[in-house]
């Protein structure tokens, strides 16, 4: 099997977001099953990841970043396979003898809620010539796929392979010890995500403010775009804290020993807090928006995310009825089985050597 060329940069980033997640899972993914790699960065990659298997090349940062990809992609071979899991910038403009892959997450980009304006429109801009140039075109769930089709009807089906991903927190962690309501410390509502609307912090804050109830709301996250009511809100509301962005580690550790998930977005392409929820043991109320519905399954409690009564209600549920944590706790273990870093990397070797 010839090298998989892989963008590498938003894994190596200093504070990753999901989709840098995402790529970091799957590289250490190939790397464990001795899959070929030629990882294409702007930093240093983890050492845990230079092995004769794989070969790293470092080129400058900024846009200079993806002319000179693009030049040394000019004197590759004929059919040499190149992912880009986190921008389409290269993809647009590729080569025609590469094999590009690009990897479309969400179409967040394309819908009205704030959303970083250079991302936006540079997605908006490329995405099209992206995905005519494209060999194949990977998504992390059906929902993104649906999207994905509807709003770019050239695109045939069968060049669109749903690979989904894993969970980011360890499958090895101890079981978790949630705190119960009663005796046995602090419960607290743990909410993950970049401080934006989509996330939907605000509405929440707005339906815990309304519950009679010592338990704390916990919101980790850094800070994202339009987020200056939020922060105002977990700053000035009795019994919420905002952390700002954790490490992976940290966060593990808020989340096992967090009372509840509380994840009511209004638009995921695919939704890491739910899932790794499952595999910590806590339950989870999110909403049925974007993929989140096709992750949790009929293991999580759903709420209208526009509705913050919906919201308050699912709250008060989960907080008073612990025979029902405890059944969405065992529903989320099993549901947890059916996603892996393994699965996702079989895809993409798959969508590889698609004959299209």
């Amino acid at each position: 099997m010839n090298a998989l060329l892989v963008d590498v940069r938003e894994a190596v980033a200093s504070f990753p977001t999901g989709k840098g997640m995402w790529v970091k899972h799957v590289v250490s993914a190939c790397v464990k099953k001795g899959i070929p790699l030629l990882l294409l960065t702007d930093s240093p990659v983890p050492e845990c990841w230079h092995t004769d298997t794989v070969h790293v090349r470092q080129f400058c940062r900024s846009m200079f970043w993806h002319v000179s990809v693009w030049n040394f992609l000019r004197y590759q071979p004929v059919e040499t396979v190149y992912i880009s899991p986190t921008s389409y910038i290269i993809p647009a403009c590729v080569p025609s003898h590469i094999r590009s892959i690009p990897v479309v997450h969400d179409l967040i980009a394309f819908r009205s809620e704030p959303h970083s304006r250079r991302a936006q429109w540079i997605e908006r801009l490329l995405l099209r010539r992206c995905l005519r140039n494209a060999y194949c075109i990977c998504t992390v769930s059906e929902s993104t796929k649906r999207d994905l089709l509807e709003k770019c009807p050239f695109v045939q089906e069968k060049k669109v392979m749903v690979v989904g991903a894993g969970p980011t927190v360890s499958l090895r962690a101890a079981p978790p010890l949630t705190p119960r309501l009663q005796g046995e410390g602090k419960a607290r509502i743990l909410c993950i995500g970049t401080l934006c609307p989509r996330k939907n912090q605000l509405r929440l804050i707005e339906a815990f403010s309304q519950l009679d109830t010592d338990v704390e709301l916990i919101l980790v996250g850094g800070r994202g775009w339009s987020d200056s009511a939020i922060v105002r809100a977990a700053q000035e509301t009795p019994r919420v804290r905002w952390m700002g962005y954790v490490s992976m580690k940290e966060m593990q550790e808020l989340l096992q020993s967090s009372t509840l998930l509380a994840f009511p977005s209004l638009y995921e392409g695919f939704g890491f807090p739910v899932l790794d929820a499952f595999v910590c043991s806590v339950p989870v109320l999110t909403s049925e928006r974007g993929s989140l519905r096709e992750i949790a399954g009929d293991a999580a409690l759903v709420v209208d995310p526009e509705d913050v009564s919906s919201i308050r209600h699912g709250l008060a549920v989960l907080l008073s009825d612990g025979r029902l944590r405890e059944t969405l706790v065992q529903k989320g273990r099993e549901r947890a089985t059916q996603f892996s870093w393994e699965r996702t990397v079989e895809k993409i070797c798959e969508s590889s050597t698609l004959s299209i």
